[in-house]
């Protein structure tokens, strides 16, 4: 089954990558892209996704407003919040609301995707039990609804991981791939894949520093 996916965010440019990065994931379709929060409620009535990435800061009202509107609606949605906002009340405000995951902006498309992940194996799993489920099948899905740390990808180790992350807590500073690659005596290559999943688990953040040309340097900040 096909998760539709409506993507909510007043930056046109923003929505347009977001939108990208769904759209690269197996099994999930933008169904339409909107940019304020009138549209977004006019779009899952005209669309009925089953998944909103909803922005918080939209220019008519908040997101948290469209949150709790959504809530009331005929057809059940399903809300993932993309935001800049990283404080308490708005956190607390987006669990109240039901929302089934929270991500702070800037994030890789690795970290979406582990999160689209999550959503979409909860979906399954839930679909297969049938009409009622046990303590602990219950605890299993809120937990992942509530951004528990996802499981490592093939490939990864958890001894490694921890190597990482021990490496960029005691740094007390924000890293580039190369440089947690040289502290851990891993590669490049692997060592950003470790990073990334830091970030998707909510133990590091991304950070990107400008320079004078060319993209973004990618650079990651320990937050436990």
């Amino acid at each position: 089954m096909v998760i539709r996916v409506l993507v909510v965010d007043d930056d046109f440019m923003v929505a347009r990558i977001h939108s990208g990065y769904v759209a690269r994931v197996p099994g999930f379709t933008v169904v339409d892209a909107v940019h304020t929060g009138r549209a977004a409620v006019a779009a899952v009535a005209e669309h009925r996704p089953d998944l909103v990435l909803l922005d918080i800061y939209l220019p008519d009202m908040s997101g948290l407003d469209v949150l709790m509107t959504l809530r009331g609606v005929s057809h059940p949605v399903d809300v993932l919040v993309i935001t800049a906002a990283r404080d308490v009340a708005t956190v607390r405000a987006a669990m109240r609301g039901g929302a089934v995951n929270y991500l702070i902006k800037p994030f890789t498309a690795g970290t979406l995707t582990e999160r689209l992940g999550q959503y979409a194996d909860t979906r399954r799993q839930l679909a297969a039990i049938g009409s009622e489920v046990r303590q602990d099948e219950v605890d299993r899905f809120f937990g992942a609804a509530r951004g528990g740390p996802p499981p490592l990808p093939k490939g990864l180790s958890a001894t490694t991981c921890g190597l990482v992350a021990d490496a960029l807590r005691e740094t007390g500073t924000d890293v580039s791939a190369a440089e947690a690659a040289v502290l851990t005596g891993l590669s490049r290559v692997s060592a950003r894949r470790y990073l990334e999943y830091l970030c998707a688990a909510g133990q590091a953040e991304l950070r990107p520093r400008y320079g004078t040309a060319g993209r973004p340097e990618h650079r990651y900040r320990w937050t436990g």
